[in-house]
């Protein structure tokens, strides 16, 4: 079954994209939840279109994109956190990395960072996706808090 999304959507594919799913899923999840219309001829033909228009636009918006990637690899991110030795108590996750990048000037969404769940002192990276085309390693330190 051939369907265009509507919306960005996990482990398939990202808005305006052309996708094949099982029946199933389209039909049952897909289409019921807004996230993707099927792709008959004349759907084809709007997204087309609409694809076209856009190319300029995009352009702007992977350059301003590729802009603040630069910006968050030059950051020192460090984020303190209430440790016993090496362990942490409690974890670090991808909403510490957003508050830690939000002190540091940069407004990105959690849903946009993608790292594993730290529980341990050290340097770690969290991938951040700025554009479908522009993804960007950000480095990461987790300090103890001192008393």
């Amino acid at each position: 079954m051939e369907l265009i999304l509507k919306q960005d959507v996990e482990n398939l594919g990202f808005r305006d994209d052309l996708v094949t799913v099982k029946p199933g899923y389209g039909r049952n999840f897909l289409i019921p939840q807004g996230l993707a219309v099927l792709a008959t001829s004349s759907a084809k033909k709007v997204l087309a279109e609409n694809l076209k228009q856009r190319a300029h636009k995009e352009k702007k918006v992977v350059d301003e994109a590729n802009v603040l990637a630069e910006q968050l690899k030059a950051l020192d991110i460090k984020i303190t956190a209430k440790a016993g030795g090496e362990k942490l108590f409690g974890s670090i996750n991808n909403s510490d990395v957003a508050e830690a990048l939000e002190k540091a000037g940069h407004v990105i969404e959690r849903k946009l960072i993608t790292s594993s769940t730290v529980k341990r002192l050290g340097k770690y990276a969290a991938s951040v996706r700025l554009h479908r085309s522009v993804v960007v390693e950000v480095p990461f330190e987790v300090i103890p808090e001192q008393a």
